[in-house]
């Protein structure tokens, strides 16, 4: 029979995919072939997701935000142009934040947005008339 010198690095390797596998349905976790399988695919989604889920928290901002632009009557993109042209930097996560747990300082903003608007829109007629 031939000498195995590498059985206790072997047997660590099998033990550490097993206990990654845990919780895994059925044969997945345990037998080894199925749960390594189970383990590096689990793998590939845990890095696929890490990724996905900082677009969807970036959707479930613009939305927060979006519902409460809208109770205060004005669209996301007026409030996000008004925000940009009055020079606030504020991003979407302390945004959705107020929107959510402190309405009155987000109707502040929504009120800096509008008048930014105004007076933009108000610059452009003027432009426009000169012209």
């Amino acid at each position: 029979m031939a000498r195995v010198k590498r059985s206790v690095h072997a047997r660590k390797k099998r033990r550490t995919v097993m206990e990654r596998a845990k919780g895994h349905y059925g044969n997945r976790s345990r037998t080894f072939k199925a749960a390594n399988e189970s383990v590096m695919h689990a793998g590939q989604y845990a890095y696929r997701d890490r990724r996905a889920r900082k677009a969807e928290f970036r959707k479930l901002w613009i939305q927060r935000i979006n519902a409460g632009c809208r109770a205060e009557g004005m669209s996301y993109s007026r409030f996000i142009a008004g925000l940009k042209t009055a020079e606030v930097e504020v991003d979407r996560k302390v945004l959705a934040d107020l929107a959510v747990h402190e309405p009155a300082a987000f109707a502040a903003l929504v009120g800096v947005a509008k008048a930014a608007n105004d007076q933009a829109d108000s610059a452009d007629g003027a432009d426009q008339a000169a012209s």
